[in-house]
Formats: structure tokens, sequence, C-alpha cells
């Protein structure tokens, strides 16, 4: 295989892995913001603002894939 077929298998590999688990996560965090909000929604702001904390580190483990493939496609 040439170089930059087996450069693009595996940016694609890590964006693949690196991703679906944030994606669930943030789903997951969500979901069970919506039921915690649903069951007291009094505390709705609170809920909120560790709902955002959390989505913002899920979300950092994708940005993590993307330099990773970042770094495979220009290294």
């Amino acid at each position: 295989m040439e170089t930059e077929a087996v450069k693009a298998l595996a940016m694609a590999i890590v964006m693949g892995i690196g991703t679906i688990g944030p994606g669930i996560g943030i789903g997951l965090i969500g979901s069970r913001g919506a039921e915690a909000v649903g069951r007291n929604p009094s505390a709705g702001s609170k809920i909120q603002s560790n709902m955002i904390l959390a989505i913002a580190f899920a979300e950092a483990v994708a940005i993590y894939a993307l330099v990773v493939a970042l770094i495979i496609k220009f290294v």
C-alpha cells in the first residue's frame, strides 16, 4: 500500500474510534440531565451547569482524536 493510503486509513480509524465514545457519552449526559430536570425542575440551572461542564470534558476527548489524526496526516 502507498503511504498516503495507509495514513488515510489510520486517520479514519482514529477519528472513528476516537469520536464514538464522546458521542455516546454526550448522549447519555443529555438524557440523564433531562431526566434529572424532569424530576427536580427547581435544580435546573445547577444541573445544566454540570451538564455543560461534563459535555466539554467529553468533547475534549474527540478533539484529542482530531489532533492525533492531524498529526498522522501531516507528519
